[in-house]
């Protein structure tokens, strides 16, 4: 870091208070994680110096001998790891993934129908705000109201009626395992696509300890961070007979060269996650989870669904007397960073909504176990309890910078 430093001391001394940020408090950003130092190394390399618009033995530009093999390493690593047929992992990130998707598959027009973004789906699964909401006929789908559950019988009706083209799966905040056959059939059914966005578990299903998605879907789309944590890219999996549509999807109709540098470190992290540690990480992740549920449902929290089955939780704070925003607010000041976020049904508007959304994936990163979450649990209970005790939020956040001293994350070294 001595060059930044010397160069640009504003951005070092940003740079190096973000990661004192990250080091201090307990990250329950369920779409965040921490990378390994390898991973950082591979992102900060000369790779980041060279353009590659193409596909391995297919370049626009010469130069390539060691950006193809570095591409296809990544890409015969994904397919190893999750048993795909065919990988594209050129996409810049998780949105660009689905959208370049939509573009291989579908026409302005065409009816998709995923799960809606206020119970839980993504803003690119058909949000009338997103590009896939204005550009497509979306219809989404909701949760059942009584247990904030997917009710596959519901779903089946109304794809029957509105008849997709392609059905979405996955979500940003459901913390229940998905039933990805039932949905299948469902596709078939009525003549769809199945695609399946499995961004969030993506970690939890390459270490065994999610169900995959891979032999029912057509198509898979990903982010390469979150739980599988990797850098901030994305990839596509699919059928083989699909491989030419994604891959002219991604290059040439939605995006120049691939970032080479985000290619070598997703090559990395398949290979860290390849391995019986990343199981065991990952079978600790749900238990985490499951752990803090306990905790908080112990304190009085209402968990929609009542728990959860993967690495997030969504949580309805509205009984604690207090809204989601200004509890994550609160929670941030002591230590503990969340996202505030709407629920199924929620009455409120999602500038200020009634939930906040947990995830484990990071604080499991750091070695947390069963108690360390039982703790983390208090801490939430007793914040949310007096969001207005500055005096009990300030010895909060010095005993939660305390504690984190124990529990070092991986590729930060305050």
């Amino acid at each position: 870091m001595e060059d930044i430093k010397s160069t640009d001391s504003e951005i070092f001394e940003l740079i190096k208070l973000e990661e004192k940020r990250q080091f201090d408090k307990i990250r329950l950003i369920a779409s965040e994680n921490y990378v390994s130092s390898a991973v950082l190394q591979a992102t900060g390399t000369v790779l980041t110096n060279k353009y590659s618009e193409g596909y391995a033995g297919k370049r626009y530009y010469e130069g390539q001998q060691i950006i193809d093999q570095i591409e296809c390493i990544a890409i015969e690593r994904a397919k190893n790891l999750f048993g795909a047929e065919h990988v594209n992992v050129q996409p810049y990130s998780g949105s660009p993934a689905n959208v370049a998707v939509y573009l291989a598959f579908l026409k302005p027009g065409d009816t998709i129908l995923g799960m809606a973004l206020p119970h839980g789906g993504h803003l690119t699964h058909g949000a009338k705000v997103s590009i896939s909401g204005k550009y497509f006929n979306a219809e989404s789908y909701a949760l059942n109201r009584e247990t904030g559950l997917i009710d596959y019988d519901a779903i089946r009706e109304q794809a029957l009626s509105c008849q997709p083209k392609m059905i979405i799966a996955g979500h940003s905040a459901y913390p229940r395992i998905i039933d990805f056959e039932r949905f299948k059939t469902i596709a078939d059914e009525c003549g769809a696509l199945l695609m399946v966005d499995m961004a969030h578990f993506a970690g939890l299903v390459a270490g065994a300890a999610h169900p995959s998605p891979i032999p029912y879907a057509d198509v898979v789309t990903t982010t390469t961070h979150k739980s599988l944590r990797g850098p901030r890219g994305a990839m596509i999996l699919c059928r083989e007979k699909y491989a030419a549509a994604i891959d002219k999807a991604v290059f040439p109709g939605m995006q120049g060269g691939p970032h080479n540098h985000t290619t070598a470190a997703m090559a990395v992290a398949f290979k860290e996650a390849d391995n019986e540690d990343f199981k065991d990480y990952a079978r600790q992740v749900v238990e985490n989870g499951r752990t803090l549920a306990e905790s908080m449902m112990a304190n009085g929290f209402n968990l929609i669904t009542g728990g959860t089955d993967n690495h997030l939780l969504l949580v309805d704070v509205t009984s604690k007397n207090i809204g989601g925003k200004p509890a994550a607010k609160a929670l941030d000041q002591a230590g503990i960073v969340v996202n505030y976020n709407a629920i199924p049904f929620d009455p409120r508007k999602p500038g200020s909504p009634s939930g906040i959304r947990l995830g484990t994936a990071a604080v499991t990163s750091r070695g947390f176990r069963r108690k360390e979450m039982v703790q983390v649990g208090e801490w939430i209970n007793a914040v949310i309890s007096e969001p207005e005790n500055n005096h009990l939020i300030a010895e909060i956040a010095a005993d939660i910078a305390s504690f984190c001293k124990d529990y070092p994350p991986p590729g930060i070294t305050v």
